[in-house]
């Protein structure tokens, strides 16, 4: 699986929001980026600017800069949260159809409105195409970091940021009359000045400056704080740091004294009143050991490298929780009252699987919620709702078992994945065989293990993760519902059957019974969630926006190299080009160069591509000429330089070869004569081209070029390389004789040896015998 790693919100919208920009793009790669709520995406006449460069706009292009969208998903448009954020905005919020958030800006000279979720796909798009970009193939998966346990939404940086604008502005307002919150402009600088200034009072306890030139009416403004006077201001806020403290603790149902060791991340750590407070907490000194602003990250880019099959690491497993409690509530079947269930608890393992069993005669709709509505940051406690579909009653008139599968997956995202009816069909005895009542007693076996161990496991998509069946047993939150039956605590027809004494009387055999699960239709709809036309809109609207952002990007590029060749060459004409053109030229061109510079911030500052591509080559008409005679006058000497080594080389070969030389004398006469040709030949052709060009100035253009001279260059070594380098013939040595038992000698050296030896007792080797030798030596073999 290839793999991506963003840092992202603490909500399961969250995850839907990235699995429907999935949708846009596939393929493979592993990259780690992340998610801040500094990322903006600004919308202009002709194309989008997504990141860097769009934060650049952000004062400049207020109104058509949309930053801090975070926080809106899963949100609608009437929630106080969003009524009061909507006031500090620089650009428009207004509600959708469907009664979500609706951003408004101007896009390509049109009004047009986007939904959080499409401004949040146009910023992965982005960063998937950056990742793209960088590690050179593509990307089709991300890990997305979802805070949960114990967290505050409303305790970060950017809240600490508001304490020091709401501060400023109020000083601004006594000190120079000036409202800031009266222009955006005015209240986005302000903003950045005070982030840098909170940044510069977490290293520094002494009064910090706040400088701004001409904030607002051309007036400059200028304030001061410290630490304690910051600290003072956020006292609110720093009381808050434990509260997700003490909750942690309950949770995990540790104490103080267990914990052994702190480690805090998070650009907001850094301020030394959070520092000192967790510390406080936990009686011990917080460790900082990890980089703040990436550790988040980095656990997302290592779960990416566990996903992948690229990657090998140290085996490790990271068990999610669900944050939240979540129940389900149903009606009765033909009675007024509702049943409740807690499927999932606080801190549950995810992913995880339950099967719940109820008694219906006919389809019935069963409704998801967070249980405890108050510890969820989003006003919104409903999940969705299911109908479990084709529901009939059993033949005999008697409720229908039907079995539902509720999971969380691995994505924490809530759902009810399958439902099936336990159907029960007679069948005639001759037709049934034993491998029948074997499946009836195999479908019946696994119900009997379920209801003892109460644990089943479900490798579809958990892995080995376990997951339990229940029973949908009651809670104190609803009466007992006789609908929603107890696997557990029934007893199948066949162990009541083993119940019977021996002593009684055969009964009439009953016809057999065979169990069918029939698999259901589920239909859901989940609160917010992107309807299948809307999302195919917003695809569709998603890739023609791509699209004409790559082709303003062409014009774009078309435009700056028009501007650039017109700077370089104005420079270059005044420098080192400047012997390489005649003075009538040189006018004409530098007056040329100088109108098109104008007609680009005139009246071709908003030109199409083509435009831009015709000015081009009208200058590159007369430009390129003059650079190619620059280059030319570069690189021909070296060229002459070479070919005249070269000739020099093969001149003196032939020179040794006529004076009888002996490293020459194996290469025949003829062959000799091809090349001291083609040194004459090309000798005469480079004494008359170099003649020529003596003749022609340097804003002429060459008689001959560098590649030409390279040609002759390969075209001499050609011919000559061969003949040259030709090897000597080999010289045969004498033929050497091989011996019965020794090495191969030569045949006089043999006789020689035949004389200085003679008389002499033989050698005696091991292994062979000499019969007509007295003493002979007797061996053994073993």
């Amino acid at each position: 699986m290839a793999t991506a790693a963003v840092l992202g919100g603490p909500a399961a919208h969250w995850v839907e929001s990235f699995q429907k920009a999935r949708e846009e793009g596939s393929g493979s790669g592993t990259w780690r980026g992340r998610w801040r709520r500094r990322s903006v995406i600004s919308f202009g006449s002709k194309n989008r600017t997504i990141g860097v460069a769009a934060k650049n706009q952000q004062i400049t292009h207020a109104n058509n800069t949309v930053s801090n969208f975070k926080r809106f998903h899963g949100r609608a448009f009437n929630d106080p949260f969003i009524q009061k954020e909507k006031e500090n905005l620089s650009y428009d919020l207004v509600p959708l159809k469907n009664g979500g958030v609706g951003i408004k800006v101007m896009y390509m000279g049109e009004e047009h409105l986007f939904s959080v979720e499409q401004i949040t796909a146009m910023l992965l798009t982005k960063l998937k195409e950056t990742a793209e970009n960088s590690l050179k193939k593509p990307v089709t998966d991300c890990v997305i970091s979802v805070l949960g346990t114990a967290f505050d939404p409303f305790l970060g940086g950017k809240n600490f940021d508001e304490k020091l604008v709401e501060y400023f502005c109020a000083e601004f307002k006594t000190k120079y009359k000036l409202d800031a919150k009266s222009k955006i402009r005015a209240l986005l600088r302000l903003y950045q000045e005070c982030e840098k200034l909170k940044k510069l009072m977490s290293s520094n306890s002494t009064d910090l400056p706040l400088n701004i030139e001409c904030f607002m009416n051309d007036k400059d403004v200028s304030g001061k704080m410290n630490r304690s006077q910051f600290e003072e201001l956020c006292a609110e806020l720093l009381q808050k740091i434990e509260v997700p403290l003490y909750s942690l603790m309950e949770q995990t149902h540790l104490k103080v004294e267990d914990v052994s060791a702190v480690e805090i991340v998070g650009g907001a750590t850094r301020i030394p009143a959070v520092k000192e407070r967790i510390a406080k907490f936990f009686g011990k000194d917080i460790s900082t050991t990890l980089n703040a602003d990436e550790a988040v990250a980095r656990g997302c880019a290592l779960q990416c490298a566990i996903l992948s099959p690229a990657f090998k690491v140290r085996e490790f497993s990271v068990t999610d929780a669900v944050p939240f409690p979540i129940s389900l509530v149903w009606n009765h079947d033909s009675e007024d009252t509702e049943g409740v269930h807690e499927v999932f608890s606080r801190n549950h393992a995810a992913p995880f699987s339950k099967v719940l069993t109820f008694l219906r005669r006919g389809p019935f709709e069963l409704e998801a919620f967070y249980s405890d509505p108050q510890g969820v940051p989003y006003p919104e406690a409903k999940i969705g709702r299911f109908v479990v579909q084709n529901v009939s009653a059993q033949k005999d008139g008697e409720k229908s078992r039907v079995k539902v599968k509720v999971r969380v997956n691995t994505h924490g995202i809530f759902t009810i994945s399958t439902a099936s009816m336990v159907e029960k069909v007679p069948t005639e005895e001759n037709e049934m065989s034993s491998e029948a009542d074997m499946e009836c007693l195999n479908q019946r076996a696994p119900e009997n293990t379920d209801a003892d161990k109460n644990v089943q496991q479900d490798n579809s998509e958990a892995g080995t993760q376990p997951q339990v069946q229940t029973d949908a047993q009651q809670t104190s939150q609803s009466p007992p519902s006789p609908e929603l039956t107890s696997e557990e605590n029934k007893i199948p027809d066949a162990d009541k059957a083993n119940e019977k004494k021996v002593d009684q009387p055969p009964e009439a055999k009953k016809p057999k019974i065979k169990v069918v699960n029939v698999e259901l239709p589920i239909e859901a709809n989940l609160v917010w969630q992107l309807g299948k036309d809307l999302l195919n809109m917003y695809i569709e609207t998603e890739g023609k926006m791509i699209m004409q952002d790559k082709l303003e990007k062409e014009r774009n590029d078309a435009k700056n190299a028009v501007e650039e060749y017109v700077y370089e060459f104005r420079d270059k004409l005044c420098g080192p080009y400047e012997k390489f053109i005649c003075e009538q030229e040189h006018q004409n061109f530098l007056r040329l160069l100088t109108e098109t510079e104008d007609w680009l911030y005139e009246e071709g500052e908003d030109q199409a591509k083509q435009a831009y591509v015709d000015k081009l080559e009208e200058l590159m008409k007369i430009g390129t000429p003059v650079k190619v005679r620059f280059q030319e006058a570069e690189e021909r000497p070296k060229m002459f330089e070479e070919l005249g080594q070269r000739l020099q080389h093969y001149a003196k070969i032939a020179a040794d070869f006529r004076n009888k030389d002996e490293k020459y004398n194996h290469i025949d006469e003829s062959e000799m004569k091809k090349v001291e040709k083609s040194v004459n030949e090309v000798m005469e052709w480079m004494n008359n081209v170099m003649n020529a060009q003596a003749k022609k100035s340097l804003d002429q253009d060459p008689v001959v070029r560098a590649q030409e001279i390279k040609i002759k260059i390969k075209e001499l070594n050609n011919t000559c390389e061969p003949v040259v380098t030709q090897p000597k013939p080999k010289i045969e040595s004498p033929k050497l004789e091989r011996t019965p038992n020794g090495p191969n000698i030569d045949k006089k050296e043999e006789d020689l040896e035949d004389k200085n030896n003679f008389g002499a007792e033989p050698p005696h080797q091991n292994g062979e015998c000499y019969p007509n030798e007295k003493n002979s030596v007797n061996m053994d073999l073993d």
